[in-house]
């Protein structure tokens, strides 16, 4: 009777949302809680590395680097923990981060051996989830508590649930998507190849290939992203994402798994017959990602971002916000990922003397809640 009560409340985090009240141990409580269950699935994916972690990056990783982080988290967790049960804070919420730690630490911790291991096993991505998960939690948190747009928007905000399932699943699904990707990017665009222009595109200064490389990226997001707004039948799997009420660095997640793997199929395939070099699309996945969850987050530049020359130019969470509201003024608006300019240029940017709106979603709220709902839509709405 005992374990069943305790899963009910841990399970009881992921249902509250809302404002936490500062001294009551819940604050630190959460963030023991999370670090101590990241720390598990760090252990696991040391002990499973060719079903759990991700071959492109795990031949980039530092290993002794990232036991210093699973550690340093360990310790953080632990201590969180520790402190808040000896002051009787959160009995329940540290009890279960505390035993999430010496599980961990039973397992192995950060000295789990890695020996050879084959290389190519079905897999996962939880070293993508885990890697991305606290990396932008701790950058993106930060940056919306130094700059916010809503200062009285909580990080556990409504729907935050819904968002983080979204979330899980997309990095989770890293393998299967990149499978399924790369088949369709050499199947539909393979012919197109032609190596004299690759050779032309590879031979560019970098600066000049990375510049080409996220304006070629952007005028296909444009044109994909629209087609999805303006094709009823595409709308219903785009719905998904725009159903989002709140924005903040994990609104951008929700998505639907169709339309993330022909997105990125219609956008890497295109680079893809260009011949890019390796070096300009790392660079290029790294800006990105963090414009994509950058965009979508609870920030308010400086003034200077919303005047021209700026605000034509690059997408910043000003005019990205636009393109999220329900209100009429912005419906089919702002399609551009990178650079405001192409929406000027073809006549769909917004035209506003506001510089946020002041309603997010679709427009007559139709869309359901939760991750599994959400993914039926498309093949359930009868509108």
């Amino acid at each position: 009777m005992r374990m069943p009560n305790i899963a009910r409340k841990a399970a009881a985090v992921f249902a509250q949302s809302g404002a936490m009240e500062v001294g009551k141990g819940k604050i630190t409580g959460v963030i023991a809680f999370a670090l101590g269950g990241m720390a598990v699935l760090a252990v696991l994916a040391f002990h499973f590395p060719q079903y759990l972690t991700t071959p492109d990056l795990r031949k980039k990783y530092d290993v002794e680097l990232l036991r210093e982080v699973l550690l340093v988290g360990m310790v953080i967790a632990g201590g969180l923990a520790l402190a808040n049960l000896i002051r009787l804070r959160n009995r329940w919420l540290n009890g279960i981060a505390l035993v999430l730690v010496l599980l961990a630490a039973l397992l192995g911790g950060h000295r789990v051996p890695v020996g050879d291991f084959p290389d190519n096993t079905p897999y996962i991505g939880l070293d993508w989830f885990l890697l991305d998960l606290l990396g932008s939690s701790l950058v993106f948190i930060l940056i919306e508590k130094m700059f916010p747009l809503h200062r009285d928007q909580p990080v556990f905000r409504p729907g935050w649930q819904t968002d983080f399932t979204h979330f899980i699943v997309n990095h989770l699904m890293v393998g299967l998507a990149l499978i399924v990707v790369n088949f369709a990017i050499h199947r539909l665009f393979g012919w197109l190849v032609w190596p004299p222009l690759q050779t032309w595109v590879g031979g560019l200064p970098f600066f000049a290939e990375l510049f080409l490389v996220l304006l070629v990226a952007d005028l296909v997001q444009y044109w994909t992203h629209r087609a999805y707004h303006e094709i009823p039948f595409l709308w219903r799997f785009h719905a998904v994402h725009h159903s989002a009420e709140h924005m903040d660095w994990m609104a951008g997640s929700r998505l639907h798994v169709l339309e993330l793997l022909t997105t990125r199929v219609s956008i890497l395939g295109v680079l893809y017959v260009l011949g890019f070099t390796e070096a300009s699309m790392n660079v290029y996945i790294v800006i990105v990602g963090f414009q994509a969850v950058f965009n979508h987050a609870n920030v308010r530049l400086p003034e200077a971002f919303a005047r021209a020359p700026l605000k034509w130019l690059i997408v910043t969470p000003d005019f990205h916000h636009w393109h999220h509201s329900s209100e009429r003024e912005a419906i089919d608006r702002n399609y551009a990922a990178h650079f405001a300019f192409i929406d000027y240029i073809f006549g769909t940017a917004v035209k506003s003397d506001r510089r946020f709106p002041g309603k997010y979603g679709v427009l007559g709220d139709y869309m359901p809640p939760g991750f599994v709902r959400q993914q039926l839509f498309p093949f359930t709405w009868k509108g």
